[in-house]
């Protein structure tokens, strides 16, 4: 993995920043994601992970039993402001633990992470589950898809202490590997949205973690819905990107799940029908999206399509060389948005710094 960024100004010390940008960065001299900066990023999740308010509860009252705070039905994701967003934090903060073990705050990371993936919380997140009818579909397919990237991560990490949580951990990844394979084949077509239910984002994650576990099941019921939803697709309207709430793009993430299931040649081609604008170097291009108000929870969602994108170009660009112009794009995508991680507004910093890490990973 390489942890190499282009970027104007020292990454993530940037509180003092306006809180809109409204063009791409024009100099990106390359800088290393070093210690001192893997120090800053860990602060945003161990700032919100164990933080029970303000939250966005995902709750269907069903009865007045409904009506707890976060910790009573989530008390091991109750911080970040959702679920969701606590569950990538905690990939954040395991992920940084792997690759800089000397991190400053590395022994009040590992007391965190022991107290909220004990097996007891674990065991608890997993009723909630078969609360009622309405808890069944709760965070398809986006928690979902978090969750077993945290999993992944775990299962991968040489350490005693990933050895603990992984295994706590084991019920809820198994119910949700089993909700993945039960809710596919019940879904006649893909959802095609910018945001949490984004059917291939759902399926990239999860494939990542059945290829990593060597989960056969799961990867043969991704790769099947996959090519049933998306074989057939060419030219994507990526012009029409973005939306106002995008934070994934519909275009990408789903060249994103192909890039996995389809061996090269086949995706080579697939791909050259589906975005047939980003192929030619002489002509690709796609500017990055500009955020308006990074106060606002839904607006600044367009910072995360800027890391989302980024991840998606990196990876295709990394299989193919050919294609190596959309490296490029990924870096002015990826430039755009990280200085405004750390901006002093909740409604960015509990969840973004989660998807610049994932982008930096692909690098």
């Amino acid at each position: 993995m390489k942890f190499k960024l282009l970027i104007i100004i020292p990454l993530f010390f940037i509180a003092c920043q306006p809180a809109q940008q409204t063009k791409p960065a024009t100099e990106m001299p390359t800088l290393d994601l070093t210690l001192e900066e893997a120090n800053r990023l860990a602060k945003l999740p161990m700032s919100c992970i164990q933080n029970p308010l303000p939250y966005k509860s995902g709750v269907v009252i069903a009865d007045e039993s409904d009506l707890q705070m976060p910790q009573v039905h989530h008390p091991a994701f109750y911080g970040c402001f959702d679920w969701h967003s606590a569950v990538h934090g905690h990939w954040v903060l395991v992920n940084l633990l792997k690759h800089f073990p000397e991190l400053d705050d590395k022994a009040t990371i590992r007391k965190m992470l022991h107290e909220n993936l004990s097996k007891e919380n674990i065991l608890t997140e997993v009723d909630y589950f078969s609360l009622n009818k309405y808890t069944k579909s709760f965070e398809r397919t986006y928690g979902w898809a978090w969750l077993l990237k945290l999993a992944e991560e775990l299962h991968s990490w040489e350490d005693e202490d990933a050895r603990i949580w992984e295994e706590n951990l084991k019920p809820l990844t198994d119910l949700v590997v089993e909700k993945y394979i039960e809710y596919y084949p019940k879904l006649v077509y893909p959802i095609r949205v910018g945001e949490h239910t984004n059917t291939a984002f759902g399926m990239t994650f999860a494939w990542d973690y059945a290829n990593t576990t060597g989960n056969n099941t799961l990867k043969n019921a991704l790769e099947s819905r996959a090519k049933k939803y998306y074989t057939k697709d060419v030219g994507c309207p990526i012009s029409w990107e973005p939306s106002g709430y995008d934070f994934l793009s519909p275009c990408l993430e789903e060249a994103d799940i192909m890039r996995r299931v389809l061996p090269k040649a086949e995706f080579k081609s697939w791909f050259e029908q589906f975005l047939p604008q980003l192929v030619n170097p002489e002509t690709a291009a796609l500017e990055p999206a500009v955020v308006s108000d990074r106060s606002d929870g839904k607006l600044v969602h367009l910072d995360g399509l800027n890391f989302s994108r980024a991840w998606c170009l990196y990876s295709i660009a990394k299989d193919h060389p050919e294609w190596a112009h959309l490296t490029k794009i990924a870096d002015e995508h990826l430039a755009f948005s990280l200085p405004n991680i750390v901006d002093g507004d909740y409604m960015g910093e509990h969840w973004l710094g989660s998807f610049a890490l994932f982008a930096l990973n692909a690098k």
